[in-house]
């Protein structure tokens, strides 16, 4: 297995918009905003106007994605001066386990490296996803309680951070 990580391509907008929709509802993520937030998971486009958005493929299979907020990016929730965000990062069912999500997060490492400026990544996780959260902790991503929130009324996200 060879995962390439690279900007995704508007042909696999709809197919990666798919795999984050059915991502955060199969594992039961969206609660009483389902129906709202999976549309703006499925809007890649929408997303790729504004910020990067990465996939990670394995021979021609589009097996996950990430959105890259570089600095100013109006789809930053929680990025500060010097700071580079990502989110949604997502990886289909079938595709979990096979590194695809650590490459993703390692491209957006790497991606806010290359910023003049930026000397910190951030994120904000949901307290269900564990195995997202053991990559963040492997990469020397730090818990930022503080910085915690809540983007609607009984969803409060988890926040990390790292030093660049």
């Amino acid at each position: 297995m060879d995962i390439a990580i690279r900007a995704a391509r508007p042909a696999e907008y709809e197919q990666l918009g798919e795999i984050t929709a059915q991502a955060y509802l199969g594992d039961g993520l969206l609660g009483s905003g389902e129906a709202f937030y999976a549309g703006v998971l499925r809007d890649v486009a929408g997303r790729a106007a504004d910020g990067e958005v990465l996939v990670a493929v394995d021979e021609g299979t589009v097996l996950g994605g990430v959105t890259f907020a570089p600095p100013g990016s109006p789809l930053a929730d929680i990025a500060g001066p010097g700071e580079a965000e990502f989110r949604m990062l997502a990886v289909s069912h079938e595709a979990r386990g096979r590194g695809a999500g650590e490459a993703l997060v390692r491209a957006c490492t790497a991606r806010a490296r290359e910023l003049e400026g930026v000397t910190h990544l951030v994120l904000s996780t949901q307290r269900g996803m564990k195995g997202a959260q053991r990559i963040y902790e492997r990469l020397g991503f730090v818990r930022t309680p503080e910085r915690d929130w809540a983007p609607v009324p009984g969803l409060t996200l988890l926040t990390y951070r790292l030093k660049l």
